[in-house]
């Protein structure tokens, strides 16, 4: 890991230790602005991590943190509407958990319109699934790496920059599983509610018969124009219209 980014990171980087129990690493503050009703409110953020397996020096903790899985330590989950297994047509949608914009309402990301809007298109649809990936946070680096990538692209990196200064891949998701259960479901062709060509790539990759692809953008803010630039220009998103909204 770069020198540079190991500082900026030790910074923000507390070890909480207690005799008879596992030290815990705090991270942050974090900038969160989250729409609240008509109100725009910025939220300080903070993850910490149990070190119970892992060192407790902060560079040493830093360097472990590719080779440390936190993202497996969580389960998924699927919702189905409608005759799922028998229409003729259903809509699908593989949503990575997103701590902060699923549940705390982030403008830092478009997850959150995302997971919600996904569940209003399938049920207008009349079939379909929305399969909630939790061990996919962070685009799998766990949601405590997440929150050093966030204080990262607060210094100006982009998210595929944090995460490879972090020492991870672009996207380190698999959506094998997901897959599995899918095809456990329904075997007749699906729709896929996705700006994403790796996730058609996968489902078809797997012999699922993905006729369309169906995208989802909206929830633009100042907040995530990069962000969503960034998945247009470096993960190869399929964006159609959207980047006369977005550029």
């Amino acid at each position: 890991m770069d020198v540079q980014v190991k500082q900026i990171l030790k910074q923000k980087i507390d070890i909480i230790k207690q005799q008879g129990s596992p030290d815990l690493a705090l991270v942050g503050p974090i900038k969160l602005p989250v729409k609240l009703g008509e109100q725009e409110i910025t939220f300080k953020w903070y993850t910490w991590l149990n070190l119970k397996d892992l060192p407790s020096d902060k560079e040493e903790l830093l360097e472990a943190l590719p080779e440390a899985n936190l993202a497996s330590l969580q389960q998924s989950s699927v919702l189905v509407y409608g005759d799922f297994a028998e229409s003729d047509h259903s809509l699908i949608r593989f949503h990575s958990i997103c701590h902060t914009g699923d549940i705390f309402g982030s403008k830092r990301c478009d997850c959150g319109f995302q997971l919600h809007q996904s569940m209003k298109m399938i049920a207008e649809h009349g079939s379909g699934a929305l399969f909630y990936l939790a061990d996919h946070e962070g685009r799998g680096i766990g949601l405590f790496s997440k929150s050093l990538a966030y204080l990262l692209q607060q210094e100006g990196l982009d998210t595929v920059e944090a995460n490879h200064s972090l020492g991870f891949e672009d996207d380190m998701r698999s959506y094998e599983e997901a897959i599995r259960v899918l095809k456990s479901l329904r075997t007749k062709p699906v729709s896929l509610i996705t700006n994403n060509p790796r996730k058609l790539a996968s489902i078809r990759n797997y012999g699922i018969d993905a006729d369309i692809h169906v995208p989802l953008w909206g929830d633009i803010s100042d907040h995530n124009k990069k962000y969503l630039q960034t998945k247009i220009n470096k993960s190869g998103h399929l964006y159609d219209a959207a980047t006369a909204i977005i550029s």
